[in-house]
């Protein structure tokens, strides 16, 4: 519903009225007088869910949360001055991580900049180079023209966080008084004139797409016809499936099994992936890389021809190293297009999504010098070349036999994974390999992890005393199904990558690992549980309390969310560092500790608490969780312990101890 009281409210409504048209649910408003006009409309208009926050920094991480658990931008608006800068970190996470986010920064008009007038800082491009797009609105108008200009203004602001690769967009709006809905008698007589529906027509809400992914672009192009033949022709070749949130994980993680077993090759999947969480889909799925890699012989080895990167790398530095060294030949299947190769090796970028590739690449017979039905060389078919409409090997090519659908026991399997073996092999003529469809390579990878993860699980599931592996081990068995986890930087995402184990139960895992900061850590998590399924934050101590604002969002917060909480009292992962070895400066300047009763802290702000003493009890406060509220569940740990037992056993695994 348009507001015809003033300008300031006609041209607030219509970008709020435009936005909820397009499909936008949330909007995330912090208190201020210059926003009034803004606050006002999206608070009136009944199709979007309105919250205000206080602190503009975790009112701008809740809004991330938002949008990570949807895929759809979330609206987040502040007043003049400070307050827009504020936001900045949460920005810098959205780009970094590709998620959409549309932010209203209200502003003084012109005449009342670089004058003093207060509250008046320069805010245009106050983002820097973060934004997907940025611009600063004209002056409110209520001429016709000028109302078609900010409606347009705003779709293509939305165009631009989603597309062409998600992201933050930032629009600043200049208001001039009056900033409350004081009637304007010119204003009011336009409404009679105004035709909403034709003002608006063409605009429809947006479908959220099956992948977290944009449309891919075609793949039968000259370099990547002859990726696809090198990969079936290598033997040696690993799939490393790095941080993903997908909106349709099943879908992300089928595709990267049908992948997998059409190759034969393993898959290295990061804790932070969907697919550790249905284990059943992937058969060659390979969790205890990091460990492996320690043992010096086996990194050897294993050492591949040929890496597949789907997304981002995983945390893991020996895998890094590992390839550092290795220096296989690599390809980035991603559709975006900034540069996520910090190592700097030969990588090829096929821009596309997974699900994309998945549809595309199917079975062939093992290539001959002879070729295949004729084909002499990558650049012939036949004898002939190939023709504009025709498919590369492997490549929508004909199947030289049908592949059966992906379930959850794998290729042909069952869902229950019950009558299936833990990695079973490719069904005869599905193999994209040149030997029997279990090579030799594939194999050693299996009999590795297979040696590991007992290792890990024997070793683990001894321990009686609290200790911090434990407890990512612990959660990936134990949760509910399809339970939303968001894991907090630092140490709890590099024990998950080390220590949580493969399962069925669909857990959804979310993480701020753009630019990998503790910022924001409960108001992410919050944003991600609101309104969804009752959720888990892991988290230590120091991220928590970088951001105990974040609990003041649970007047608005509608849901559950048990925040998991390790207590170690500084920063654990610093004692994994050589800094750890000088003290001082250590002990005050990097670990930090602040000494905190969490227990008085929930208490300042209404949450339940209650101490951990044994892990029977953890089990039996997560089995079943809660459906609304906020409580802390806090496991007392000692960070020097604990970083020794991780310096002590980790490189033990792979050998089997």
């Amino acid at each position: 519903m348009l507001d015809f009281r003033n300008t300031n409210t006609l041209w607030a409504s219509i970008i709020a009225e435009t936005l909820q048209r397009w499909g936008l649910t949330t909007a995330v408003i912090c208190p201020g007088s210059r926003s009034a006009p803004l606050t006002i409309a999206f608070a009136q208009n009944n199709q979007i869910e309105t919250i205000p926050i206080l602190d503009e920094r975790s009112a701008s991480f809740f809004a991330l949360g938002i949008a990570k658990k949807s895929g759809v931008p979330t609206a987040l608006i502040c007043t003049s001055g400070t307050a827009a800068a504020n936001f900045l970190p949460a920005i810098i996470e959205a780009r970094e991580s590709r998620i959409p986010l549309l932010i209203f920064t209200a502003d003084r008009p012109p005449e009342l900049r670089d004058c003093h007038a207060g509250q008046a800082i320069d805010q245009v491009k106050i983002y820097g180079n973060y934004p997907n797009w940025q611009a600063e609105l004209a002056i409110p108008s209520a001429e016709l023209g000028m109302l078609g200009y900010l409606r347009q203004t705003v779709i293509y602001a939305i165009e631009r966080s989603t597309f062409p690769t998600p992201g933050p967009v930032h629009l600043n709006i200049p208001l001039r008084d009056p900033l409350v809905p004081v009637p304007d008698i010119a204003v009011e007589a336009l409404e009679t004139e105004f035709n909403s529906e034709d003002f608006f027509a063409g605009l429809e809400p947006i479908v959220v797409a099956e992948t977290s992914t944009p449309p891919s672009p075609p793949l039968l192009r000259g370099g990547e016809r002859s990726a696809f033949r090198q990969w079936q022709e290598s033997e040696k070749g690993i799939i490393i499936a790095g941080v993903a949130q997908p909106q349709d994980a099943e879908k992300y993680c089928s595709a990267i099994g049908r992948i997998s077993q059409l190759l034969n090759w393993p898959v290295l999947a990061e804790g932070l992936s969907p697919l550790r969480n249905r284990a059943q889909l992937n058969p060659h799925l390979i969790s205890t890389y990091d460990l492996i890699l320690r043992n010096r012989e086996l990194a050897e080895k294993l050492r591949p021809e040929i890496a597949i990167q789907i997304g981002d790398l995983p945390t893991s530095k020996e895998l890094r190293n590992w390839l550092d060294k290795t220096q296989p030949k690599r390809y980035r299947i991603d559709p975006a297009h900034p540069n996520f190769d910090p190592l700097h090796g030969p990588t090829i970028h096929l821009r596309t999504s997974v699900e994309n590739l998945a549809t595309k690449l199917t079975p062939v017979p093992p290539l001959t010098k002879g070729g295949l039905g004729g084909v002499q060389d990558p650049g012939s078919h036949g004898g002939q070349p190939l023709q504009e409409n025709e498919t590369a090997l492997g490549l929508g090519g004909v199947q030289t036999s049908p592949v059966p659908p992906l379930t959850k026991g794998g290729l042909g399997g069952d869902r229950t994974g019950k009558n299936s073996p833990p990695y079973s092999p490719v069904p005869p003529g599905l193999g994209g390999v040149l030997t029997s469809p279990s090579n030799e390579y594939l194999q050693l990878w299996h009999n590795t992890e297979t040696k590991t993860r007992q290792a890990i699980d024997q070793k683990i599931s001894e321990i009686n005393n609290i200790i911090e592996p434990k407890v990512s081990w612990l959660l990936s068995q134990i949760l509910p199904l399809g339970t939303p986890i968001f894991i907090a930087n630092s140490m709890p995402v590099r024990d998950v990558e080390f220590f949580w184990k493969p399962n069925n139960l669909e857990i959804k895992p979310f993480v701020n690992r753009g630019a990998n900061g503790i910022d924001g850590t409960l108001s992410t998590a919050l944003g991600v549980a609101h309104r969804n399924q009752s959720s888990i934050l892991l988290t230590g101590d120091l991220a928590l309390l970088h951001d105990t604002n974040g609990f003041l969002i649970q007047n608005k917060f509608v849901g559950h969310l048990t925040i998991v909480l390790i207590n170690n009292n500084g920063g654990g992962i610093f004692e994994m560092l050589p800094v750890a070895k000088f003290d001082p400066p250590f002990e005050e300047f990097f670990a930090t500790p602040q000494d905190i009763n969490f227990a008085q802290l929930c208490a300042t702000y209404g949450a339940e608490h209650e101490i951990i003493d044994d892990w029977e009890q953890l089990k039996e406060k997560l089995n079943f969780l809660p459906n609304n509220g906020i409580r802390v569940l806090e496991l007392l740990t000692n960070r020097r312990s604990d970083a020794k037992w991780r310096q002590d056993n980790l490189s033990k695994f792979a050998k089997g101890s």
